[in-house]
């Protein structure tokens, strides 16, 4: 599915690439008392910057330019600039200090802007779209923000023609087409380029003189490293996957049959078609007037336009995270829904951003704002859009940002954040140093909570945006299936075993379980869905009453994503895939024969709930 970027009427570009070396992920291992074994873990170039380093060097070499490729971290790292110049890269730099120890994005994005200052100037800066073991993307909007230049974020096709970069994003939900002027950071999808990977010989024949060392002193006063990192990463815990793990072989018929008599004793196929998934108890009522709360230090929401789904739900989560401590909440962005209807999802006042919706614009105005408002925590979605601000936002602030995090809490006072580290194998907690503490809340993953009563009057205020015009157009192309994955109560999964020409067989068992349709990572990368369909730890976190995969092993990546589905069922002819480990109920058949009989059974009276 690679394309070649597309040049013209452009020589002599210089590249930058960033580039970050990862623990492979079949190296994660947890140890008896369930922290991860760190020695011997197995490292690699970051897959996502694979794509990165390719189209830097293929950049360079169409026009007659150069590239260079920067990596940060310990002296193992270095094999990651091997890597860079044994594929093509004239030369790279490697940041190594012991200074730079306890680095998090924010102070991992200071450094490399200041190499990156110092070696400037740049046509082109490129970077993954996000790091394997983490996930976040927050590097290559920073690093825009402190380079003051725009941002393209997941390019799936990229044409460079007369100082500008024409680029189609990959969005959750769709698409967008971008086009800015040059120089801009450009992060890189799967599907831009096919990646990079040169062999052990190849990394160890790159001369010496090729890589640059630079130490922190080589950088300036700083600071760097910890004393510059703004988040703290304290205790983790392994993914709970509390499942049945039965797995049924023999006869289709009396698998399914099973399989089906399970489900409905164990109520799952009760009020199928119903509504959302699950709904909790009541917004938290609004602590006392807002006259009687200090202006400062509110919780606020940063709204994406035409997220209400979202925004509702982390409003709401602010709205809870708000009533521990006697704050307000406030719901800040260019488009708002209705007061009434943001009152009665939690929140106690709204700052309307004027201007364009343009992320570097809003982050801009959410800088100034947080001056004077100075709000104690700052949520945002974690979307292409939310990654973009938010990651702005804790750049321009120097504001810790935990970002992916699918778990809020408050520990003296404080937030606490838990997000997926280490290909999701783990829940780590994190914590913040700064005044102002920003997360970026995962798709999915929070509850809707029940509406209040609305407050009449709600204060509104304006807060003044800019429009630099950097980005020229955008074209966002919107997909209905992500936020129908997000509500429904039952998700079929197709996996690359399902063939695209074979889905309409699916349309009965579909509309018996009133399910919505997903897919695996392997799938949207084929293009036989779109990306607004995926699900798993690089797609959708989802919560449906039953989920049920098709064609496709369960690898633990993809599987991650619907933890907290209440029943899974796999259907796999290899009783050896290794989702049945995480399964309820594990099916060893062809999934052609097993959707044939499940419709049978499913249509049959005695599985159907009683009409309410």
């Amino acid at each position: 599915m690679s394309r070649k970027a597309e040049v013209s009427n452009t020589i002599g570009l210089r590249v930058a690439v960033v580039a970050k070396q990862v623990p492979r992920t079949e190296s994660l291992k947890l140890d008896g008392d369930t922290r991860l074994r760190r020695s011997g873990l197995a490292l690699e170039l970051n897959p996502h910057c694979r794509r990165a380093v390719a189209q830097g060097v293929a950049l360079a070499k169409a026009t007659g330019g150069s590239c260079i490729a920067y990596t940060l971290g310990p002296p193992d790292a270095e094999d990651v600039i091997r890597e860079a110049v044994a594929w093509g890269a004239d030369s790279g730099v490697h940041l190594c200090d012991p200074a730079f120890a306890g680095s998090d994005t924010l102070a991992t994005a200071l450094a490399l802007a200041a190499a990156l200052r110092s070696d400037g100037p740049w046509d082109v800066v490129l970077c993954g779209r996000s790091s394997a073991d983490a996930e976040t993307g927050h590097i290559g909007p920073q690093l825009a923000e402190l380079l003051d230049l725009p941002f393209i974020g997941a390019a799936a096709t990229l044409r460079i023609s007369d100082g500008e970069a024409w680029a189609r994003c990959e969005l959750g939900e769709g698409w967008r087409d971008t086009r800015v002027a040059l120089p801009a950071v450009i992060s890189c999808a799967e599907r831009l380029i096919s990646p990079c990977k040169a062999t052990p010989r190849a990394r160890a024949d790159v001369a010496a003189e090729r890589v640059r060392r630079v130490t922190a002193a080589g950088l300036g006063p700083g600071p760097w490293g910890e004393a510059a990192s703004a988040t703290r990463v304290g205790s983790t815990r392994p993914v709970a996957v509390d499942r049945l793990r039965l797995r049924f072989t023999g006869a289709v018929e009396d698998q399914v049959s099973r399989a089906v008599a399970m489900l409905a004793e164990r109520g799952v196929l009760s009020g199928i078609g119903d509504g959302p998934s699950r709904v909790l108890p009541m917004v938290p009522s609004s602590c006392g007037q807002m006259a009687d709360r200090p202006r400062r230090g509110p919780v606020a929401v940063v709204v994406e336009p035409g997220r209400e789904h979202l925004t509702r739900q982390l409003i709401g989560a602010a709205a809870q995270l708000a009533h521990q401590a006697n704050r307000s909440v406030v719901a800040t962005g260019t488009e708002l829904p209705e007061a009434a209807e943001l009152s009665s999802w939690g929140a106690d006042q709204a700052a309307v951003i004027t201007g364009t919706a343009v992320e570097e614009d809003v982050a801009e105005a959410l800088a100034a704002w947080c001056v004077t408002i100075a709000p104690s925590v700052v949520l945002g979605p974690s979307t292409s859009w939310g990654r973009e601000v938010m990651a702005r936002l804790a750049a321009r602030c120097r504001s810790g940002l935990a970002g992916d995090a699918i778990e809020l809490d408050v520990a003296d006072g404080r937030l606490v954040c838990w997000k997926p580290a280490f290909s999701g194998r783990l829940l780590a907690s994190v914590t913040f140093t700064s005044d102002v503490q920003l997360a970026t809340i995962r798709p999915g993953v929070l509850a809707t909570l029940l509406p209040r009563s609305p407050s009449a009057g709600m204060p509104v205020e304006l807060v003044k945006g800019r429009s630099r015009d950097r980005v020229v157009g955008t074209e966002r192309v919107d997909d209905i299936g992500a936020r129908s994955l997000q509500d429904a109560r039952v998700v079929v999964c197709v996996g690359q075993g399902v063939p695209p020409d074979e889905y309409p067989m699916l349309d009965n068992l579909l509309g018996i379980l009133h399910a919505e349709l997903g897919a695996t990572r392997k799938v949207t990368d084929r293009g036989w869905l779109p990306r607004s369909r995926q699900v798993g730890i690089t797609g959708w976190s989802l919560a449906p009453v039953l989920y049920m995969g098709l064609g496709t092993s369960g690898t633990f990546n993809h599987l991650a994503g619907v933890a907290q589905a209440g029943t899974i069922v796999l259907v796999n002819h290899d009783p050896a895939a290794p989702g049945f480990a995480s399964a309820d109920i594990g099916l060893v058949a062809d999934w052609r024969e097993a959707v044939r009989t499940l419709v049978a059974a499913l249509a049959g009276d005695r599985f159907r709930s009683p009409p309410t």
